[in-house]
């Protein structure tokens, strides 16, 4: 199926100088970047089915279903015709369909149903390339990534409910678990006094028998924010008697009758159109605890820390598909008898778009593969809870930047609805919010060097790996040195804090991995205070030619 509009002769003028669609390249096999990652990092395994997903990026077919998902918006049905209380979602079929394409490539949940090494790097390659095609699907999967860690720590209910998490079949209907091969799961903390401090939360879980772990619970209150509002299990973090606790929630019950869980109202929001979000109300709502009563944070964090990792990701796979579009167009459009590409201007905007879009791709990872080490390596699993608060942080400080600056690449034909730019504009800002905004995830990155001294110890050996490879590097380690093991670091520095870390580490991967075009301009511009702060001002000496030999194979 082709989705072209016919083209037919036009009264007055002929259409010249216009790029062709940006379609049949593989958005896998058309960045070295992402491939080299994949290889170095533990991920070669899965290159074939990578190179097959790849090619859906770009496939007119699967750009026009993410287009219509996102035009034709979810539904709340909260009664049935005969009026009885049903409380669904109704997508879009293309929904559905993206839905199915994420678990057929197991972007949900590859590392838990591999026995290869390197699960993480690969689910991460996965979860950075549907970035580049709908970033909708990926709050559902983000979640079940996280969510099945955080489980191992009930192992009861983990054995009943994973297999079904796991599963590569997507079931979308509503009905009960028990008649489905595979599930979709939901999350919510957050309330409306309290956002980020979940100590404030009100909703209050009463056990119904016996208090314990793994036990049921009555849950009763409300939830404002809810992503993933279709699911088949939302976790619910509520009050116990104890303090906070994290609740399986299942929409139907073992008897299968609807468990009471109210859809109030769906969010209205910026972008993330596809993706349901809603607000939530629990009145006589069963749920089972997972972990102890009262040691609801601790459990919620092993969640965070796999989501934070995904929301990192999908800032690397955005800012890549905004690089492609905008070298594309800029290969096929011309302007004062010249390419665009060829103008001494643009190609250094490029270029720095090149470099920035490298640092997230090997930031990202370097990280993957300390999530795949962190089983028998206490070192990588410190290292890898510190530098995925620091990818978080950064990454989602760049992309917005980033993604406009590749809309003014495009001028007009950027800024227009036709165009894929500004549905990936609107959805530039959602993961620098969801897991914890900038200040939230800043401030942790303080507190973890503050509680586990380790952190900061692993966090140098990184930079130690690139020694004497730059000297930027070297600069930004000595001060880093100075800022971290000196006098403790006020509160309101936090931010300058965590960026200046994040660019060591992103700089050494680059010094390292990334040719030396690459990796010294980054150095130069972004720890030497070469260049300015806007894209496209990387100084006079930048190795540009080679830069832009990174930046995307349309073939």
């Amino acid at each position: 199926m082709t989705f072209r509009s016919p083209r037919t002769q036009l009264r007055t003028h002929s259409v010249e100088n216009q790029p062709p669609p940006l379609e049949g390249a593989n958005a896998f096999l058309g960045d070295p970047a992402l491939c080299e990652a994949v290889a170095r990092e533990g991920g070669a395994w899965a290159a074939e089915d990578l190179a097959a997903l790849g090619a859906k990026v770009f496939d007119p077919e699967w750009v026009h279903k993410a287009v219509t998902a996102n035009r034709y918006t979810p539904e709340l049905k909260r009664f049935d015709r005969f009026g009885q209380r049903v409380d669904t979602v109704e997508f879009h079929p293309a929904w559905h369909d993206l839905m199915g394409l994420a678990y057929e490539h197991e972007v949900h949940a590859l590392p838990w149903r591999t026995k290869e090494s390197g699960g993480h790097v690969a689910r991460g390659a996965a979860s950075m390339l549907f970035a580049q095609l709908e970033c909708g699907v990926l709050c559902p999967t983000a979640i079940t990534y996280g969510v099945v860690p955080m489980m191992w720590q009930q192992p009861d209910l983990a054995e009943q409910w994973e297999p079904l998490m796991v599963s590569k079949d997507y079931d979308p209907r509503p009905i009960p678990h028990g008649e489905k091969s595979g599930i979709s799961i939901a999350f919510t903390a957050t309330e409306k006094q309290g956002g980020s401090d979940i100590r404030r939360n009100m909703t209050e879980a009463k056990p119904a028998g016996q208090p314990g772990p793994g036990r049921e619970y009555i849950l009763t209150g409300h939830k404002w924010f809810c992503s993933a509002a279709g699911a088949d299990i939302i976790f619910v973090v509520a009050q116990t008697e104890k303090g906070p606790g994290c609740f399986l929630v299942p929409r139907w019950l073992p008897d299968g009758t609807r468990n009471p869980i109210s859809l109030e109202r769906l969010k209205d929001k910026l972008g993330n159109k596809s993706n349901a979000s809603t607000e939530l109300e629990f009145e006589g709502t069963h749920g089972w605890l997972v972990g102890e009563e009262g040691r609801g944070i601790p459990v919620v964090m092993e969640f965070m820390l796999h989501t934070r990792f995904d929301v990192s990701l999908v800032p690397a796979g955005i800012m890549r598909l905004g690089l492609a579009h905008a070298t594309h167009h800029a290969r096929n459009r011309s302007a004062f008898q010249r390419r665009l590409i060829d103008q001494p201007l643009m190609r250094n905007v490029l270029a720095d778009l090149t470099v920035e879009s490298e640092a997230a791709t090997a930031m990202v990872f370097r990280i993957a593969r300390a999530f795949d080490a962190s089983r028998s390596d206490e070192g990588e699993r410190v290292f890898g809870r510190l530098a995925v608060a620091l990818s978080k942080y950064w990454l989602n400080k760049r992309v917005v930047p980033f993604i406009h600056e590749a809309m003014e690449v495009h001028g007009g034909a950027g800024y227009i609805e036709e165009s894929v730019i500004p549905r990936y504009y609107r959805e530039a800002p959602l993961n620098g919010i969801w897991e914890g905004a900038g200040n939230v995830i800043s401030l942790d990155v303080q507190r973890a060097l503050r509680k586990e001294p380790e952190a900061a110890n692993l966090f140098f050996d990184e930079l130690a790996t690139a020694k004497g490879g730059n000297r930027h590097l070297d600069a930004a380690a000595a001060e880093l040195d100075s800022l971290i093991r000196g006098e403790p670091l006020a509160d309101a520095s936090a931010r300058y804090l965590a960026e200046r870390m994040a660019l060591s580490l992103q700089a050494a991967a680059l010094v390292r991995h990334s040719p030396a075009a690459v990796a010294d301009a980054f150095c130069a511009t972004r720890l030497g205070g070469a260049g300015g702060a806007a894209f496209g001002t990387l100084p006079a000496g930048a190795d540009q030619d080679a830069i832009l030999e990174r930046s995307f194979v349309a073939g």
